[in-house]
């Protein structure tokens, strides 16, 4: 953010124990350039008090909807104009609720309603409360206004109870600005991304499949639909909440995400696969449950349709990213793969290292390109997933431009 001049980020504090993690975030984007100004609801400020956020944004903290310091006594009319995003963290079921009615109720409401400035929440309550079908019917309204969300995540709650509805760190919720204001790299772009693993059926009970969780797949299509992308998301079975404002459908085998691929392949402009997909399937998957007859089981494999020279092997292919999960020999192994499957770019990681990897909310790449190459170091997925972004859309322009020349 900081080398495309100060980006203005209008910071509005709703109610909730979450509050105070705003509090991080205005440092954090203080951090990386950004110009903040906070708004506090009226319930948020019984949570943390003004000068907190007045010292770290080093701007006054905004209150009431009618202020007789701000021009014209409309300030949500002045902040609405000065924003380049609006940023809600927390964002209560409450907020949530009056945001997708439309309410003008208050300062905050206000500013969301006045400002044509892309809008992000990072939602935070009960986890009861964030699956009720209200508030679903709420996200998913929102959603389709074009709202982002960050998060929220799973994990243990102030209330006592655990799941989902934990606010997203500060840090995840930054980088979701930063790639935000410093998006349109993949604006007009139809991207496709394939995540998770697969699973290939020995019996309707059994399945041969692998260590995959879907984070780092997930995460790039959150971070290519905030970069402006049409994203589709082709996911074999995980249990992550598909990202809002991204098309998901859910696959459970090789063959079956081959076909989901094929069905619209030729309608995408960039194509991301971060599957990892099984090698190998079943030849005759038994129709009943196999017994334990025996000391050992013989099973006869063959190999599953490869997704990734399919669409390179096509007349018109996408621009086409790999990836190399390996355990040795990392870039060895990449760049064979980059030059066999005709691959635009490769990204490389190495799995079954503690820390990283699959199952692992943190990775580490190692992007091939024919005429480049770049290390992303160890870092939370998400963020990684950003800067891959970036990188894609790079080499993706200059491909364009080369072959316009």
């Amino acid at each position: 953010m900081s080398n495309q001049n100060s980006k203005s980020v209008v910071l509005i504090v709703s109610g909730g124990i979450a509050a105070y993690k705003a509090l991080d975030i205005v440092r954090r984007l203080r951090n990386v350039g950004a110009s903040v100004r906070v708004v506090m609801t009226a319930a948020a400020q019984q949570f943390v008090g003004q000068l907190s956020f007045q010292a770290l944004s080093g701007q006054p903290v905004h209150t009431d909807l009618l202020d007789p310091q701000a021009e014209a006594a409309m300030g949500h009319i002045e902040l609405a104009r000065w924003a380049d995003i609006i940023v809600v963290a927390p964002a209560t079921a409450d907020f949530i609720a009056r945001l997708r009615s439309g309410m003008a109720n208050d300062l905050a409401t206000t500013i969301c309603l006045a400002s044509r400035a892309p809008l992000l929440l990072a939602p935070a309550m009960n986890q009861q409360m964030w699956h009720h079908d209200a508030t679903q019917e709420n996200v998913a309204a929102l959603t389709a206004r074009g709202v982002m969300f960050c998060g929220p995540e799973s994990g243990f709650q102030a209330c006592g109870e655990t799941g989902l509805g934990r606010m997203a760190e500060p840090e995840a919720v930054v980088a979701a600005v930063v790639g935000q204001v410093a998006s349109g790299l993949l604006s007009g772009l139809r991207v496709m991304i394939t995540a998770g693993p697969t699973q290939e059926a020995i019996d309707p009970v059994r399945y041969l499949s692998n260590r995959s969780s879907g984070k780092m797949g997930y995460a790039i299509a959150r971070a290519a639909w905030e970069a402006g992308a049409q994203v589709a998301l082709i996911s074999g079975p995980v249990a992550l909440e598909p990202p809002a404002g991204v098309a998901t459908t859910a696959v459970v085998s090789a063959n079956d995400m081959y076909v989901a691929v094929m069905e619209t392949i030729a309608t995408v402009d960039i194509f991301v696969a971060c599957a990892a997909v099984a090698d190998y399937e079943i030849a005759a998957p038994a129709a009943h449950k196999r017994k334990k007859n025996d000391a050992s089981m013989n099973l006869t494999l063959t190999p599953t349709r490869d997704i990734l020279s399919g669409v390179t092997a096509l007349s018109e292919p996408p621009f086409a990213v790999g990836f190399a999960a390996e355990t040795e020999k990392l870039l060895e192994y990449a760049r064979s793969k980059l030059e066999k499957k005709s691959l635009d770019m490769i990204a490389a990681n190495e799995v079954g290292a503690k820390g990283r990897g699959f199952e692992s909310d943190e990775n580490e790449l190692h992007v091939l390109w024919n005429d480049g190459e770049q290390r992303l170091v160890k870092a939370p997925k998400d963020i990684l997933a950003k800067k891959l972004v970036g990188l894609i859309a790079s080499c993706y322009r200059s491909r364009i431009k080369q072959n316009h020349k």
